[in-house]
């Protein structure tokens, strides 16, 4: 029996089938449900329905065994099938293969064999030449002899893109459910169309069979309409929820130094601390580096005079081919323009003076003396004059040394396995390095600038600068005691500043991953450790990670498993959730674990959400700028989650493909 919802009454479903007969159980249903009991039953031992039951139970078993009279006609519909699903399966890794190398898919046309066609069609037109498959559904639009679309328009790219994307994001998504803990890492740019792209990171441990692993996700760009804080938090929420991941269970947050991102009432880290105190924020460690040595340079007048001659001297090479050529004859290694904002990759610009600075002073004479502009006479020899002096060799080697020193940590914490510990570690180190330095650093730059003196082969000596007095205001008020050795002036003027601004903007810069580091230092360092400052330190971990009244964990019990916790050699947060993890002692220390899980959450970087931007860039070109939202969202995740889409089913695309084309209804 079969019962209808729009009509509200019963068909018997075989006598519909195969019935001759008129009756409310075959036509329009029965709806006396006053009688229905005795018209059933009476209904169920008919000869009519008996025999109708017989023809249904007969049909059943000859469709199990391919008996029908339309066996034929079932066997081409299944042969299709099969052959659509073959089709569409090379459609599919076709589109995957172009999005994860970042090429356009569509040409001026959309016809085969036609010079511009795009790299969709051109792959289409390959696979033919080997791929029996491919080739006959060619032959088939050729011929017009096709029954069907042929699957190969941009709508099609698109559905198929959509359904790419889409799976990844499933699989991504049920790997966070599964991580439980995770966090969020945003960062805004804008793309060749002048809108302002939202990129959404999601970082979370993932506990595989060998090991634990730190993930950091991509799930997409979104257009943001306004920057401000409070309509970039409303946008990150409603995409969560619109992914069915509950924001209760974020345990961290990073953004870059912007006052939208980071700000205390406004930003987009308070507004989502009110819906989570437990979401704790971390501002991005590689930002805020650069920081770090943007104030060191903004705090001396020789550390900004230096940089501006390298961008002239860059401009002056850059700015005509056969300059380029004289340098590059000269140079082994090539010029680098500085950036504004990435002072840690002023380095590069720097290395060439550091290691090649006569070659590049050669190159500077050797335009001098075969240009015929005299504005770029004279800024040639002025430049070769700067690069040659004892002032210029000084500077080098301290900004080589002071910037290198910071590279190294920028690089390092910007690894998706960098977690707040070793963090901490890293920046106490280069804080002791620089002090250090400050004690010995200008005395071993004089020495590398005499030597590159001497490769240059001109004299060790420090240009005297003209003494600027300062005017007395008050009678009162002390004359200047002017320093008259210059070395001595290019120490405390230069070198002192940069290096002590450089420590004290450390100190001051780094305060709240210092916080963070200090709370959740006990997951590491409790071996050493009294059982008062052991009590101490696990109750300000759990102060952290409580709202609401919940808790993600019990205090007293994870100071009984530390004081139980066998003997090991110092390990970081992720070695040591890895030896639980190996030696199946995750039951044993359930606290532990948890807080070490959540522990490795928490970002120090927006390092992902940066290098999203390259792949925006690669995607959404100045020849590719009319690209959709939805297209351009589809094209980004496929690209940057290509180890996730190498292992998704194309079966499941395929089913859901069909599922969206199928002109039949169910109910």
């Amino acid at each position: 029996m079969l019962y209808s919802v729009s009509n509200n009454s019963l068909v018997c479903f075989c006598c519909k089938l195969f019935s001759k007969r008129s009756i409310q159980l075959t036509t329009s249903g029965l709806a006396d449900w006053t009688h229905a009991s005795s018209l059933l039953n009476s209904h169920e031992k008919s000869p009519d329905h008996i025999n109708c039951m017989k023809t249904w139970k007969e049909f059943t078993v000859r469709l199990m065994k391919g008996k029908t009279i339309d066996k034929k006609e079932m066997a081409l519909l299944e042969d299709e099938r099969v052959r659509w699903r073959a089709v569409l399966t090379r459609l599919t890794a076709i589109v995957q293969s172009l999005a994860v190398r970042n090429l356009a898919l569509r040409g001026h046309t959309e016809a085969l064999f036609t010079r511009s066609n795009g790299n969709f069609l051109k792959e289409v037109e390959l696979m033919a030449r080997f791929d029996p498959i491919m080739k006959e559904h060619i032959n088939r639009i050729q011929r017009g002899t096709s029954s069907h679309t042929s699957y190969l328009g941009h709508q099609i790219q698109n559905e198929l893109i959509e359904l790419l994307s889409n799976k990844i994001i499933s699989t991504i998504v049920s790997e966070i459910k599964q991580a439980k803990f995770f966090s969020i890492i945003l960062d805004c740019t804008p793309d060749n169309s002048n809108i302002e792209q939202l990129s959404v990171v999601i970082r979370f441990v993932e506990v595989k069979e060998t090991t634990p692993l730190v993930k950091e996700c991509f799930l997409g760009f979104f257009e943001a309409v306004e920057s401000t804080g409070s309509h970039l938090a409303s946008m990150t929420l409603d995409k969560l929820k619109e992914l069915d991941i509950p924001f209760e269970d974020c345990r961290g947050q990073s953004y870059d130094n912007g006052s939208n991102m980071r700000g205390k009432n406004k930003g987009v880290q308070a507004r989502l601390l009110q819906e989570n105190p437990r979401a704790l924020f971390m501002p991005c460690v590689a930002h805020t580096l650069n920081l770090v040595v943007s104030d060191a340079a903004n705090d001396s007048v020789d550390a900004m005079s230096y940089f501006g001659i390298l961008q002239k001297i860059y401009n002056l090479f850059s700015a005509s081919t056969q300059r380029w050529t004289i340098l590059k004859s000269h140079v082994n290694l090539t010029l680098k323009m500085w950036s504004d904002t990435r002072w840690e990759s002023k380095i590069k610009s720097i290395e060439p003076f550091r290691y090649e600075a006569a070659a590049v002073r050669e190159a500077l004479i050797k335009v001098r003396e075969t240009t015929k502009e005299p504005k770029t006479k004279v800024e040639a020899q002025s430049l070769s004059e700067e690069v040659g002096s004892y002032r210029f060799s000084i500077c080098t080697a301290v900004w080589y040394d002071i910037l290198f020193q910071i590279q190294h940590v920028s690089k390092l914490v910007q690894s998706p396995n960098m977690a707040v510990d070793v963090a901490v570690n890293l920046l106490r180190n280069t804080h002791r390095s620089l002090e250090q330095y400050r004690e010995t650093g200008f005395k071993s730059a004089q020495i590398i600038a005499r030597d590159t003196c001497a490769d240059m082969n001109v004299e060790v000596v420090l240009k005297e600068k003209r003494l600027r007095s300062t005017k007395r205001h008050y009678s009162y008020e002390a004359t200047d005691e002017p320093i008259s050795d210059a070395l001595k002036r290019l120490e405390v003027s230069f070198f002192n500043v940069a290096v002590d601004a450089a420590l004290s903007a450390i100190l001051e810069r780094f305060t709240t991953l210092e916080d963070v580091g200090q709370k959740f230092a006990v997951l590491t360092n409790f071996p050493s450790l009294s059982d008062e400052e052991l009590a101490e330190k696990c109750d300000a971990l759990g102060t952290i990670l409580e709202f609401n009244g919940k808790s993600d964990l019990d205090r007293k019990e994870l100071v009984k498993e530390m004081k139980n916790f066998p003997s090991l050699p110092p390990q970081d947060m992720l070695g040591l959730l890895t030896f639980l993890h190996k030696n199946h002692l995750t039951e044993i220390y359930p606290n532990l674990w948890t807080g070490l899980r959540i522990a490795l959450t928490v970002p120090m970087t927006v390092a992902e959400a940066e290098r999203s931007f390259s792949k925006l860039k690669l995607i959404k070109n100045y020849l590719r700028s009319t690209m959709s939202q939805e297209r351009l969202s589809g094209l980004s995740i496929i690209s940057i989650n290509f180890q996730v889409g190498e292992e998704i089913s194309y079966d499941d695309i395929i089913d859901e493909f069909a599922s969206r084309k199928a002109r039949k209804q169910h109910f």
